[in-house]
């Protein structure tokens, strides 16, 4: 394990420490946290966007899409707790 150094303003660091004292643990370990959901944040968002990129080009090749309405539907059905049938993907009208 290796060390890394940074440099907090003295509000910063005091209110860390009175988190951390909310939270139940010692600041470092407050900090550490803090880092490690910010790192899989990111990293959540970057392969959300590489999905979505992904389908993106997908959709531009085809010009296939689900229409806003049947995936509203099919949505809606499934925040019920139904198990309805995916909509099916077709050509784009322009």
């Amino acid at each position: 394990m290796s060390t890394t150094t940074i440099r907090l303003d003295d509000d910063l660091k005091e209110r860390i420490s009175a988190a951390a004292d909310l939270a139940g643990k010692t600041a470092h370990a407050f900090i550490v946290d803090a880092i490690a959901r910010t790192v899989e944040q990111v990293e959540a968002e970057e392969e959300l966007h590489r999905i979505a990129e992904k389908r993106w080009a997908k959709l531009l090749a085809t010009g296939n899409s689900v229409p806003w309405d049947d995936a509203k539907k099919y949505l809606a059905a499934r925040g019920r707790g139904e198990k309805p049938v995916k909509p099916t993907a077709r050509k784009l009208e322009h």
